[in-house]
């Protein structure tokens, strides 16, 4: 299919897990009348981001793959025909946990599940306390609609993560996020929501590839959430963007035909040149 329909949800959370998962739920419903094929969550979706305290007791976010959410998500699939991108806090069979993102084909079935690969430990990014490096490796669904790449939140920074998903075959790469400002913090950095966008926006362009970033909006304690879910094409334009404070379905319809006429026109991939990459693969001391 050269056209397709992407649905993005971008939400509030409180710490009740069941009104999180409602309301998403209905909102699914209302991308899917709207024309969405493929629907993708935020990060850690029925959850708060309990990662930004050091200490919190966040077992009871935690499920097995499938459980109840990810069957709930499946059935939906199945009677609206359409794919969803579940990310959520896995408890795994063996005994670790992952932040986790589980796709799902539009007859709901389980397609995989992909755990993310980096993982930051910062103040008030203090994700190592609560989850176990990915483990499953990147990878790339053939979905009904189109073969979808699944990133999450910090895995954004990392150009070799887009890069290495454009290789195996994916059409789109899915960013599920929960990203902010943090009150009070005035970066001499520079601006974080800026740099965001534009270095997602970068890895489409170097890989000619459609991307898609869902953030959350509202307020936890020291972050103030910026939203801000976009779809960029294959050539980094920001074909559409949500607020910064409001709820959301952001549905927009994109050619991947596109991703080709930008890789041969532009050559980035035909030209590259693996052999004088090692340095790449190399531990920094």
């Amino acid at each position: 299919m050269s056209e397709v329909t992407i649905g993005l949800i971008q939400t509030a959370v409180t710490d009740n897990v069941q009104e999180n998962i409602r309301k998403t739920a209905g909102l699914v419903r209302k991308a899917a009348e709207k024309g969405a094929q493929i629907i993708c969550l935020q990060e850690l979706f029925n959850a708060i981001y309990f990662p930004q305290y050091e200490k919190y007791s966040a077992g009871k976010f935690a499920e097995p793959i499938p459980g109840d959410t990810i069957n709930l998500f499946s059935q939906l699939s199945k009677e609206l025909g359409i794919v969803i991108i579940v990310p959520l806090f896995e408890k795994a069979s063996d005994g670790n946990f992952y932040n986790s993102a589980v796709t799902i084909d539009a007859g709901g079935t389980i397609l995989g599940t992909y755990r993310k690969i980096h993982i930051p430990f910062d103040p008030l990014f203090y994700e190592k306390n609560y989850f176990k490096d990915g483990n499953l490796g990147y990878q790339v669904y053939k979905t009904k609609f189109a073969s979808v790449g699944v990133l999450i939140c910090y895995d954004q920074w990392f150009p070799e993560a887009g890069r290495i998903n454009t290789l195996m075959g994916a059409d789109i790469i899915f960013y599920p996020t929960a990203i902010g400002w943090v009150k009070g913090h005035h970066s001499e950095d520079g601006d974080w929501h800026n740099a965001w966008e534009t270095v997602q926006r970068g890895h489409a362009i170097a890989n000619g590839i459609h991307i898609a970033a869902v953030n959350r909006v509202g307020e936890e304690d020291r972050f103030k959430f910026w939203g801000g879910s976009f779809v960029s094409d294959a050539f980094g334009k920001v074909l559409k963007k949500a607020s910064h404070d409001k709820e959301e379905i952001l549905v927009a319809t994109i050619d991947l035909s596109m991703n080709k006429k930008i890789r041969e026109g532009w050559g980035f991939l035909n030209n590259r040149r693996p052999d004088t990459y090692p340095l790449i693969c190399k531990t920094q001391k």
